[in-house]
Parts: C-alpha cells; structure tokens; sequence
C-alpha cells in the first residue's frame, strides 16, 4: 500500500511537471507569435523618429521635457504595433499563400484578434499621446493612425500606397515636434523639410519591400537605394544651411557615413542577386537604418539628441536576430 501511494504521487508530480511544462512552452509560442505580428525589432525604430521631431523643437529655442518626449515615444510604438499588426490582418489571404509560415496564417493568431489588436493599438497611442501634450499630439497621432489604416487596407501596393507609408514615419517626426505643446511652424523651413526627407526614404524602401517575393527585380533595389542616397545628401544640405558647432558637425556626418554603410552592403547585394534571400535582408538593414538616419540629422540640432536616437539601433539589432524584420 504505502509502496502504491508513493508511485501514486510521483505519478501526479511527473503529471503536474509536465502539464507545467506544456503551459510553460505554450506561453512562450503565444509571447512569440505575438512578437512577430508587431514585428518587435521594428518597434525600437519609432522612438528616434520621436526623438528627431523634439530635436527640431529644440532647434527652434523650446525646451520639450524629458518625461513629454518619452510619452509620445511610447505612443509612437504602439502607432507601429498597431500598423504591422493591421497590415497582416489585411494580407492575411495572400500571406497565406506567400508567407504562410506569420502568425495568422499558420493559426497562431487569429485574423479578428489581430484586428481587434491592431484598432486597440491606434486608440490607446491617440489616447497617450493626449495625456502626455495635449490636442496637438493627439491630431498628429491620429493622423499617423489614419494613414496606417489607408495604407493598409486601401493603398497597399498603388503608387499612392508607397506615399502613405512614408508619410506615417514623416508624421512620427511630426509627433515629436508637439513635445512642445504643438507643432512648431515658427521652425526654419530647413529643418521643417526633414520629415519630407523621412517619408521620401521611407516610401523608396516600401517600394522594394512591396516586391521581396519577387526576383529579378532590381529597379526595385535602385529606387531604394536612390531613396537611401538622396537622405543622405539631405543630411549633408541641413549641414551646410544650419552650420552647426564642430562636434555636432563631426558627428551627423559619422552617424550618415554609418546609414549609408548600414543600408549600401544588402542594397549592392541585392542589386547584384536580386532574389528573395538577398532583398529580404536588405529590406531589412533599410528599415534598421532609419535609426541612423534619424540620429544623423538630430546630431545637427545637438549631439546629444543624435546619440540618444542612435542607442535604439542595439536593441533593434539584437532583436532583429530573433525575430524577422520585414
């Protein structure tokens, strides 16, 4: 008898360890599949845009508080999680037959909870970033809302589709600029023609991620790396015109010099291969490389707001191991 019992217990306890377990793997599968749909490497390249727009606050004589900015950086975040989550959520059919391995159509998220999600998402970062600065913050935020939802369940895959894309991260820097309390019209137009360059840069690496399935298609690599280009030539033009201090100076054309080294290798490879294993990976280094590109004109304004944009480039890159980028 005390023999049974005992084998009895190890029983349940062997039984408890393993239903633990399977919780245990399950949780993690469910944190994983989630973390995909946000695309969660992604999510540290919101921040800098944030961080770029207080800069040009900054550049302007305000001051923006610390605790401002950080608010409209986690709303920018969520604007991002919301926009990848949505985006699978609408191309749910064709990534079924194109990526089925995503979290929706291998049926690990389902298609109405991701957009549940994705509308969720949009409606607390409008939300916060009101509670952080007001009425201004919240217009740019949902004006980077509407755009997301326009390009992903409207525009996705038209010439005006690759414009809206861009113009969510342009008004990302926009946002930034309402850490003041509004946004700064008085600014030099120099520095108000950066989001330009943003959703111009933006929209060329659209245009290439539009077309990663496909091969042979190296005019797609081209428009990307001429987007890349000319940001980089526009970070030398608000050099010239602002004329900042030399040590702000050296250090937007060092974090240019780096986006141009970040994003050129995949593109030339990409150029010369241009097949899905070699585009994928160059759509991936272009999106990564916003961080940079943010951090190079911030550097002009003060190179503190270029070095605090440019540290979320380690978390990126160290997530981006893990988990896909595009």
């Amino acid at each position: 008898m005390a023999g049974g019992v005992r084998s009895g217990t190890d029983g349940d306890g062997d039984s408890g360890a393993l239903e633990e377990t399977d919780r245990d793997t399950g949780g993690r599968a469910i944190a994983g599949a989630y973390a995909e749909l946000v695309r969660l490497p992604n999510l540290f390249t919101a921040p800098p845009d944030v961080l770029l727009g207080a800069a040009l606050v900054a550049a302007a004589g305000h001051e923006p508080l610390p605790v401002t900015v950080a608010g409209l950086a986690a709303s920018s975040v969520l604007l991002y999680a919301a926009g990848t989550t949505l985006n699978d959520a609408f191309d749910a059919p064709v990534d079924a037959r194109e990526r089925p391995e995503r979290p929706i159509p291998s049926g690990r998220v389902s298609r109405p909870t991701a957009f549940g999600l994705g509308f969720a998402l949009l409606v607390l970062a409008v939300g916060i970033a009101f509670a952080v600065a007001g009425g201004p913050a919240a217009v740019a935020a949902g004006l980077v809302a509407v755009a997301i939802v326009a390009y992903d369940g409207l525009l996705k895959g038209t010439a005006a589709g690759f414009l809206a894309m861009g113009t969510t991260r342009g008004l990302n820097v926009v946002l930034g600029t309402t850490a003041a309390g509004g946004v700064v019209l008085g600014a030099p137009v120099r520095l108000l023609a950066v989001p330009a360059v943003v959703t111009g840069y933006i929209a060329a690496v659209t245009f290439i991620a539009a077309r990663e399935t496909e091969g042979g298609n190296r005019g797609a690599v081209a428009v990307a790396a001429l987007g890349a280009g000319a940001a980089a030539l526009a970070v030398g033009w608000v050099l010239v015109a602002v004329g900042p201090a030399a040590l702000e100076t050296v250090a937007a054309i060092a974090f240019a010099a780096a986006f141009c080294w970040w994003v050129g290798r995949p593109l030339r490879a990409a150029y010369a291969d241009p097949v899905p294993s070699t585009v994928g990976p160059a759509v991936g280094a272009c999106v990564l490389g916003l961080v940079l590109l943010d951090a190079a004109f911030a550097a002009v304004v003060g190179i503190q707001w270029g070095i605090a944009a440019a540290v979320f480039l380690v978390p990126a890159v160290g997530l981006a191991r893990v988990f896909d980028v595009t």
